[in-house]
């Protein structure tokens, strides 16, 4: 029991590795693993609305989130997906303004609650901390910069096709080749910004085309490079 408490120390939580907290002091992280709480967040349940004044940040221990923002007709388009390692909310600690977007887990997960005024402080003190945390919110403006402008430049059958790539390239397969991330195919179109039902339609013309595979809800991609291919070849 004391190796799983000290375990979930932000000292020595090797989580932090991948996040803008390696770079506090062990003093500060110290101050900070003693302010946290450590939540479970059941599958399908938000972590925090768009709207939402966001006291904190929310470290990612364990599982997977989708960020997403209210499109103008009322579905949701997916931003980006957040794993393991990562920060949702860093925005909170450098603006009072209120959430532009929301967070839902895809799966179980297990966060770690950082209240704001605790990572305030050594953003004020610390310049390697205050540099990662700009320059992951620059890379994270940057990144849905070029989401944009790929989902402007390829149609939506290309789009899917990325989807399923990245998440084979980011989330892995199972023993059986499977993809380790099952998005419904809801959260898939809105991935990619398309119908539920232009989703399941252009993901049954890649099975009969041979780049996937599927076992009730699950996919797996049989050709990777062809599905490349595809994506940059696609006569429009």
């Amino acid at each position: 029991m004391a190796h799983e408490e000290q375990e979930k120390r932000c000292e020595s939580c090797i989580v932090r590795q991948f996040n803008n907290l390696r770079a506090l002091s062990k003093e500060e992280l110290k101050l900070v693993s003693d302010a946290k709480v450590t939540k479970k967040i059941k599958k399908g349940d938000t972590i925090f609305e768009e709207g939402e004044k966001l006291n904190g940040i929310f470290c990612v221990r364990n599982g997977v989130s989708k960020v997403s923002k209210l499109s103008s007709n009322g579905k949701d388009q997916i931003i980006k997906l957040v794993t393991k390692g990562e920060v949702l909310g860093q925005s909170s600690i450098i603006s009072d303004e209120t959430s532009k977007l929301s967070a839902t887990a895809i799966n179980d997960m297990e966060v770690c609650f950082i209240p704001k005024e605790k990572i305030a402080t050594p953003l004020q003190a610390n310049p390697e901390f205050t540099m990662s945390v700009l320059k992951t919110m620059v890379k994270e403006l940057n990144e849905s910069n070029e989401s944009i402008l790929r989902l402007s430049q390829k149609n939506v059958k290309q789009r899917i096709a990325q989807a399923l790539l990245y998440i084979q390239k980011n989330y892995g397969e199972d023993d059986e080749g499977f993809l380790n991330l099952s998005l419904s195919r809801e959260d898939l179109a809105n991935v990619v910004g398309t119908a539920v039902e232009t989703c399941i339609r252009n993901i049954s013309m890649f099975k009969k085309e041979g780049y996937i595979k599927q076992s009730k809800k699950r996919i797996a991609i049989i050709n990777s490079k062809k599905l490349e291919r595809f994506i940059e070849d696609f006569d429009y």
